[in-house]
């Protein structure tokens, strides 16, 4: 067994953008431990670090060599394996490939069981880590992949990496592992925080490193984001319950921009929480990668939390500094939203015939006017009254006019959120300027909806807008391209319509591929609106299997055509849990309407001779129309339980007939009555579900 020692290889670069820093780190580990397995060299724990300045992988008991190996292996029999004439087959020749030996260096010998075979021995010798080590350094710095960035070069070197390769450091245990890419050669310095430990510091040993990288004003991704978060509990406390604002993507991001995180507390003057707290966040957040605080109401305040990489000494002057840089960043917000104003925001819609929504689709001014008038067909629909009907006309007029306003090329971000600041100093109602605000909801899955009808009215208007459209010019999505993102609207829309079951899925599709057409855009309406309509089934489909609802119960319910999402996801609800409840019942019940369906013959009708009818005939009759009658009485009450529960009746008198009824009766006339009534009995079933897909194997 060869002795064992830790492995540390560090790259130290110039300093690394957060994104791509936090992927390298995650191939780091991967990249390494796979080439130690691949190569044979046994190791314990594989574990990263990372600075903005470097990234380092270290090794736990990597063996100083690797074990020997001697391999004998039995092949086929030595008549199959060379011929007569000596000559090596096809299974010598494959068998001595796979050892990477040549045929002539198999050996002949007998075997225990007095047979003579060949033989493939292989020995592979050990092998030093060093040499090991010292490619692999070289092959990790290159394997790892630098995603949506550009790798460099530099001086007159050829290797490329996301950024300047400035130091490497290589030890196993105590001794340098000769590592060299693009010019550098590995070595055992390290270097510290540009300001707080500049220059070279040795490190003697792996398990040095990490003590030696803090004396030199270094601390891990780890350890900085614990500083950080401990930092930011101490503001938050001194400030009696406030709330400082780090969304993950900044906080990430910040964390990657310091070595030894201090946290600081800036202000802001009082003039500009006047401002629409929403882009001062944004400004702060995206540009400067402050985190803004709000006060144990949810207020937003003054101050603003800072996260220094300079020397804690100078804190006061970084603070200042930074209050410098808000300073202005904030005024302007202030003046853009200031100068959006001095218009009502009806003044900017007119401006949007000039921002294309889609070049096949027009312009932004004339996806408005469509919305307009999907939103009013979606509030009849629902039940609106005149008022709300209204509302909902002029949000969808309105929605896009901020796209124009100078706040929001600045804060792109804030679209549907500036709108409603100037619909509302522009006297619109309440209702109007919610909708406004509220457009884009849900921008995801599990996303809030918008609060109120008015609001889900123009986002429905919204999103099926940009569905039927990129529909209507045949560019729907294909599973590798969604550039319009339209799986995720109607998701959307989905989600809202869920709470809106009034509203028929199939006239707000008619009604807003009828507003294209008036627009003149040419297409075939009735073959669009069935694409639209299917796209929209397999959306339902995905989400009643994310429900927990089996495969069968989906496909069943899908067969009857039903689209309008509420009515969908409660039906298919329905049926699973009565399966559940009685699943010998439905699954009999099932394998009859399957063999019904089977014999029934649609081209005969359903009126049935009742004078020839014996007694089980009979019994199917009068129960299927019972059944009829419950399940219209149950599906126009929405209650789709009980219209199962009145298929389920139908179970005992269809075994009843499969039983003692000769189905394919000699007797024409007899027959073709039998096949009339089973077109009732499936009938019976047609508005529900196809049960019949229950009956299938899973």
């Amino acid at each position: 067994m060869a002795e064992t020692k830790d492995f540390l290889l560090e790259i130290g670069t110039e300093e690394m953008p957060s994104a791509p820093l936090m992927n390298a780190q995650k191939q780091l580990g991967t990249l390494v431990a796979k080439r130690l397995d691949a190569e044979g060299l046994s190791h314990g724990e594989v574990t990263t670090f990372s600075t903005p300045r470097r990234l380092t992988v270290q090794v736990k008991d990597v063996a100083t060599a690797t074990e020997e190996v001697h391999e004998i292996k039995r092949g086929p029999n030595a008549a199959i394996a060379f011929g007569k004439d000596g000559k090596p087959s096809k299974a010598a020749q494959g068998f001595a490939r796979k050892f990477g030996l040549a045929a002539e260096d198999l050996a002949v010998r007998e075997d225990k069981d007095g047979k003579t075979y060949v033989w493939a021995e292989k020995s592979v010798p050990s092998r030093a880590a060093e040499g090991i080590l010292s490619s692999l350094g070289h092959d990790t710095i290159a394997g790892l992949e630098w995603p949506n960035y550009r790798s460099q070069r530099w001086g007159s070197e050829h290797e490329t990496f996301v950024r300047p390769i400035r130091w490497i450091v290589a030890l196993l245990g105590d001794e340098v592992v000769p590592v060299t890419y693009a010019g550098v050669t590995s070595g055992n310095k390290t270097r510290g925080h540009r300001v707080l430990g500049p220059g070279e510091h040795v490190v003697k040993t792996p398990a040095d490193y990490e003590k030696v990288l803090e004396d030199a004003g270094v601390l891990g991704e780890k350890r900085r984001r614990e500083a950080i978060l401990e930092g930011v509990r101490k503001v938050e406390e001194e400030r009696g319950g406030a709330h400082v604002d780090m969304p993950k993507r900044t906080f990430d991001e910040v964390v990657n921009l310091c070595e030894w995180p201090t946290v600081l507390v800036g202000k802001f003057d009082e003039e500009f929480l006047q401002v629409p707290h929403e882009i001062i966040c944004e400004s702060m957040l995206t540009n400067q990668r402050y985190f803004p605080i709000y006060d144990k109401d949810g207020e937003l305040t003054r101050e603003f939390v800072v996260v220094s990489n300079a020397d804690p000494k100078v804190s006061d002057t970084v603070v200042d500094g930074n209050e410098r840089v808000v300073r202005a960043r904030l005024d302007d917000a202030k003046f853009f939203y200031e100068e959006d104003l001095k218009h009502p925001l009806e003044y900017y819609v007119d401006k949007l015939d000039k921002v294309v929504f889609q070049e096949k689709l027009g312009t932004v001014l004339q996806k408005t006017k469509r919305m307009v008038k999907v939103a009013g067909a979606v509030a009849r629909e629902a039940g609106a009254t005149d008022e709300q009907t209204k509302n909902a006309e002029r949000a969808a007029y309105l929605a896009k006019a901020d796209l124009v306003t100078q706040a929001v090329v600045e804060f792109t971000s804030q679209q549907g959120v500036m709108g409603g600041y100037y619909a509302k100093a522009s006297g619109e109602p309440d209702e109007v300027a919610e909708a406004i605000r509220e457009q884009y909801r849900p921008r995801f899955a599990g996303d809030e909806i918008p609060s109120h009808l008015v609001g889900r009215c123009v986002a429905i208007a919204d999103k099926l807008d940009t569905v039927c459209g990129m529909f209507a010019i045949d560019e729907p999505p294909t599973g590798s391209s969604d550039p319009f993102a339209l799986r995720r609207s109607a998701i959307g829309i989905i989600a809202m319509l869920r709470t809106m079951p009034q509203v028929s899925l199939s006239a707000i599709i008619e009604a807003s591929l009828a507003a294209y057409a008036e627009q003149g855009l040419e297409f075939d309406a009735a073959k669009v609106q069935e694409a639209v309509e299917q796209f929209f089934a397999g959306r339902l489909a995905a989400i009643a299997k994310d429900e927990g609802i089996a495969p069968d119960t989906i496909e069943a319910v899908s067969a009857v055509g039903v689209i309008d999402p509420d009515e969908f996801l409660k039906r298919a609800h329905a049926l699973d849990e009565a399966r559940s409840g009685e699943p010998e019942l439905f699954e009999d019940l099932a394998i009859a309407y399957a063999r019904a369906s089977h014999l029934a013959d649609a081209t005969l009708g359903e009126y049935v001779d009742e004078s020839i009818l014996t007694d089980p005939e009979k019994d199917l009759l009068s129960a299927c129309k019972n059944g009829r009658e419950e399940v219209a009485a149950a599906l126009a009450a929405k209650d789709y339980a009980g219209a199962l529960a009145a298929l389920a009746k139908l179970r005992e008198p269809i075994d009843a007939f499969f039983d003692d009824v000769l189905v394919m009766d000699p007797d024409e006339a007899i027959k073709n009555n039998h096949l009339k009534l089973l077109n009732k009995f499936a009938q019976t079933f047609a508005d529900v579900a196809d049960i019949g897909c229950l009956s299938r194997k899973k």
